[in-house]
């Protein structure tokens, strides 16, 4: 049974009131310590194994629960315990927990509201069905690949009245088959890692490849979730917008979005859900970390759309090898980190790198 410390849920329920999200705790993933820490930890009936998603705790065990598998197959991303690209998806997955985004948008429930079930994940939330895609669709696929042990079976519990989630690998797979295939690829890749004669920095980019490839195909899949954003405002949509367009970038330089990196990734982005009349990067209540990361977003999908698509086709093209991968990765942390970077430093790197290719 997981069951929230009081400490934990007190964390983890409240929308913060500092300068950004909380979504470390002791330098974990928000409520990391409740998770379950092994397979039996999570609901068993009929020998099948059947997490409930739409349970704040049980989604994020599934993110521990693929970290812990996948590690010993993991030697090239480094020395350290928490240098799994994988790292990413939980740190996301806690600042939309404190940030508000995983609640019911419609008003409809107090699911995940302090007023009401706080660990509650709101089937209407776009948040939450978003990452439904990056975290529901490789825990089945890390399944069906072995990682959680031979023969296990899982079928993710769904709310009564609720259609439109794929529950089973076989499930998801009929509806979402490029995503699954690429996340079947990944674990493959994985295993087969092992025993690859490749030098180790070209062994983790490749494996950051094919994890980027699954994410973005699961990203492609989440369309699925659109009709939901029709309960935000245009000023949230349009970042949302935003946030689901940069994955195109750090995706094409294979960041390795460990827990360090990720986390300063995550830290500067809104603690809040954003309302019609708010504009970055003068937002009053929001830091000046946030509504810099929000200016960038914002600048980002506005120059793609004024280039017709050409911002992220340049880009990609950029990416044409590890050495300008890596150097990506870097230009990247500068553009969201570095206030005085700027934007204009950005599109004349990215000219010359696309020449160099």
């Amino acid at each position: 049974m997981l069951r929230p410390s009081f400490l934990s849920l007190l964390l983890a329920c409240a929308v913060s009131l500092s300068s950004s999200a909380v979504f470390l705790e002791n330098g974990m993933p928000i409520l990391w310590t409740q998770t379950a820490g092994q397979l039996t930890d999570l609901p068993i009936q009929n020998g099948i194994l059947t997490p409930d998603p739409w349970h704040f705790l049980h989604r994020m065990s599934l993110y521990r629960l693929m970290i812990a598998a996948t590690d010993p197959f993991m030697g090239s991303m480094g020395t350290n315990a928490t240098d799994s690209p994988l790292w990413g998806l939980p740190l996301q997955f806690g600042w939309m927990l404190t940030s508000g985004r995983l609640a019911d948008p419609t008003g409809a429930t107090t699911c995940g509201l302090q007023t009401g079930d706080t660990m509650c994940v709101s089937t209407q939330s776009w948040w939450s069905c978003v990452t439904y895609f990056v975290s529901v669709l490789p825990f089945l696929s890390a399944a069906k690949q072995g990682f959680m042990g031979a023969g296990v079976q899982v079928q993710m519990q769904i709310p009564e009245g609720v259609q439109d989630y794929c529950t089973t690998y076989a499930s998801c797979a009929a509806s979402y088959p490029d995503a699954m295939s690429k996340w079947d690829a990944f674990f493959q890749g994985l295993r087969a890692a092992a025993d690859s004669p490749l030098p180790e920095n070209e062994k983790k980019d490749s494996l950051l490849g094919l994890f980027w490839a699954a994410q973005m195909a699961s990203t492609y899949a989440s369309a699925a979730c659109d009709s939901r954003q029709s309960h935000y405002s245009s000023t949230e949509v349009s970042f949302a917008k935003s946030w689901v367009n940069s994955a195109e970038y750090v995706s094409a330089a294979h960041f390795q979005s460990n827990l360090q990196k990720s986390s300063m990734f995550i830290s500067p982005l809104p603690s809040r859900i954003l309302r019609v009349d708010d504009s970055a990067p003068n937002i009053a209540d929001l830091s000046s970390e946030e509504n810099h990361t929000l200016y960038v977003f914002s600048w980002m999908n506005s120059v793609n759309n004024l280039l017709g698509g050409t911002l992220v086709h340049m880009w990609k093209s950029a990416m044409c090898s590890v050495n300008t991968r890596e150097k990506g990765s870097e230009m990247l942390e500068q553009l969201l980190l570095d206030p005085t970077f700027a934007t204009h430093t950005f599109l004349s790197i990215i000219t010359g790198m696309t020449s160099s290719c």
